[in-house]
């Protein structure tokens, strides 16, 4: 089997047969998404069935990592042909493998079907879903068993590595590093290259590399995918980056709550030094580097690379402030290159195809200035009120819309698009009108979001803006270290605002102060997580203000999301007495008999929503 690393899924083919002359391998899903769901039992199903059929000297389970799909897992790749299975279980084994593995007829009923469409889609490479990703960090997505070290090896895994240690200087790994335009895809967008420049020059012994693991966006999951299902190319960017920046000296912060991340990192680490490609004297080139593991407490603001580093020390996770650099003043005093999984994992595609190739995927121009532009793909995790949920690898300058609409497969139930949130808890809210914008870090700076780590929440005409902008605020209250006043008072103060705005407390005036509080903690936080911890509010306001005027002066949330500024009642002309209503009422408050129309009884409604949620003739009125 074999593929060429950065090609379009469309682009990847297996070669028929194989080292071990399989005919057909089954390319099973291991992602925690999928393994939540069963896929390992699935595994040993179609072991078993294949051992009865005599097939398990024809036929090879693969067990991958994440795929993307991830909603519509368990997801199995038959290859060489490309057929795609979803929503696997065990019942479904012994009816596959007879019809597919021994009779070579796919089963259709196990295949994609698009929504609002009869037919189903066979192959993987014509699923929308698919079509427009790029795949470099993902190269190996479903391709590879990521707990054999011989899979990564051979699509070329460690070349690269290979290449800067017989090949190249330290300072032109670097200079190749900056003329890439690589910008760190953990938030920040800082240039890679300068980074590891900086380090390099910065006085002090030793140097130390890490690689954050820790996203702790709600709904982000594009690091974890990446080391569950291509832990080397991990491993082998940071080898690189501490060649190129003096270090022998390596960890990887990852949080505890990746279980199955940190047992595949684990074993990738172990095969590698087996190898010689951590260790002492890699590739016979007096190259010393080697890597450990540090499990952070799930705490969001050790993002942060400053608190990051505390915690890994044994002290509070706090930041510190701004003008310290990690670069000069990082772990334990020392110089310090910190990047993010992804960032990492484009580092060895860089190094092997060369700048050319990458900077002609993406956005701007980087030749005369590292900053100009946004170069190479961008891995999302796609989630919210989108049809297709999961992972995809986009390339730099793709539209919103295409993301939303020809990726995601557009809003279900025939609501309406409303806005996309990008970026985190930290990042912005996006309007319909924006939706031909062109998705790079200085576009998404300029309306008032960011890329961040790369969260990206959908939504529909039923959200409420203000709820949003609460939520978001509320959760970075939680997760504030406190060490700054800005950050401690500042979002304690935004956060009682918006929930007085939410429950019709607010008086005129309100808005304004709002604003004004917003501003200043932006400006005089300690750390770029309070610096931006106002986006989501700051956003709402510039782009969705109607909403938040209509909350305090007309208290009337337009969502019809916030409990204290609605009623629910009962269309008489549209209610046939089902009485199902009444029927799943926790509170018994609606009343009627049966076959004529029914009414809620508002002194004990608790506004839950199920009569609108079982009502099939739309008759619950909400206002």
């Amino acid at each position: 089997m074999s593929v060429t690393p950065g090609k379009n899924v469309d682009e990847m083919k297996y070669e028929s047969g194989g080292a071990n002359g399989y005919r057909m391998y089954l390319m099973l899903c291991g992602g925690t998404g999928c393994v939540s769901a069963g896929s390992y039992e699935i595994k040993n199903a179609l072991e078993h069935e294949l051992e009865k059929y005599n097939l398990s000297n024809e036929v090879s389970v693969v067990m991958t990592g994440c795929n993307g799909f991830c909603a519509n897992g368990p997801i199995m790749v038959v290859q060489p042909d490309g057929i795609f299975y979803q929503f696997l279980s065990v019942k479904d084994v012994p009816h596959l493998v007879e019809e597919h593995m021994l009779k070579g007829r796919p089963v259709e009923k196990l295949m994609f079907t698009p929504p609002d469409e009869k037919s189903v889609v066979p192959k993987m490479s014509d699923i929308g879903f698919f079509k427009k990703q790029r795949l470099l960090a993902l190269r190996n997505r479903g391709l590879i068993d990521p707990e054999k070290i011989e899979e990564y090896i051979a699509r070329d895994g460690y070349k690269a590595l290979a290449k800067v240690l017989t090949e190249m200087k330290p300072e032109e790994v670097i200079q190749e590093m900056i003329a890439s335009g690589l910008r760190g895809r953990g938030g920040g967008g800082f240039p890679t290259g300068v980074k590891w420049k900086t380090c390099r020059e910065a006085p002090g012994e030793p140097k130390y590399v890490v690689c954050n693991a820790d996203e702790g966006d709600p709904g982000a999951y594009m690091d974890r995918s990446i080391i569950e299902g291509d832990p080397h190319s991990v491993l082998e960017g940071m080898a690189i980056a501490a060649y190129a920046v003096g270090s022998s000296n390596g960890y990887v912060y990852i949080r505890h709550e990746y279980p199955l991340a940190l047992e595949r990192l684990e074993k990738a680490i172990a095969d590698a030094r087996e190898y010689g490609l951590l260790g002492k004297n890699i590739f016979d080139q007096g190259f010393d580097f080697d890597i450990n593991i540090h499990c952070g407490a799930g705490a969001f603001v050790c993002g942060e690379s400053t608190a990051l580093m505390a915690s890994m020390e044994g002290r509070p996770g706090e930041p510190r402030a701004k003008y310290i650099h990690t670069v000069e003043h990082g772990l334990w005093d020392k110089p310090t290159n910190l990047n993010n999984v992804e960032t990492y994992a484009n580092v060895p595609l860089i190094v092997q195809r060369g700048v050319k190739w990458f900077t002609s995927i993406g956005t701007g121009d980087v030749s005369e200035n590292p900053w100009g532009g946004s170069k190479g793909t961008k891995v999302f995790s796609l989630v919210g009120k989108v049809r297709n949920t999961g992972l995809v690898e986009v390339p730099m300058g793709i539209t919103l819309r295409e993301i939303i609409f020809d990726i995601g497969g557009g809003i279900p139930n025939g609501k309406k698009f409303k806005a996309v949130q990008t970026g985190g808890p930290s990042g912005g809210v996006i309007p319909e009108d924006l939706l031909d914008l062109p998705v790079d870090f200085d576009q998404l700076t300029r309306v008032g979001s960011m890329m961040g780590s790369g969260g990206m929440i959908v939504m529909d005409e039923d959200d409420c803006m203000v709820d949003i902008a609460r939520y978001f605020i509320d959760f970075l209250v939680g997760e504030s270290c406190g060490k700054c006043l800005p950050g401690r008072e500042g979002l304690t103060q935004i956060s009682r605002m918006l929930n007085d705005i939410c429950d019709g407390q607010a008086q005129e005036g309100v808005l304004e102060l709002l604003e004004e509080t917003c501003n200043t903690v932006t400006s005089c936080s300690l750390c770029a997580l309070g610096g931006s911890a106002p986006n989501p509010v700051l956003s709402t306001l510039r782009y969705f203000r109607d909403e938040y005027e209509a909350h305090v002066r007309e208290k009337r949330c337009p969502a019809g999301l916030c409990k204290n500024l609605i009623t629910y009642s009962i269309d008489p002309d549209k209610c046939n007495g089902c009485m199902l209503c009444a029927r799943e009422c926790p509170q018994n408050a609606i009343d009627g008999e049966k076959k004529k129309p029914h009414k809620i009884n508002t002194d004990l409604c608790i506004k839950c929503g199920i009569c609108k949620d079982v009502c099939n003739r739309d008759a619950v009125i909400v206002k």
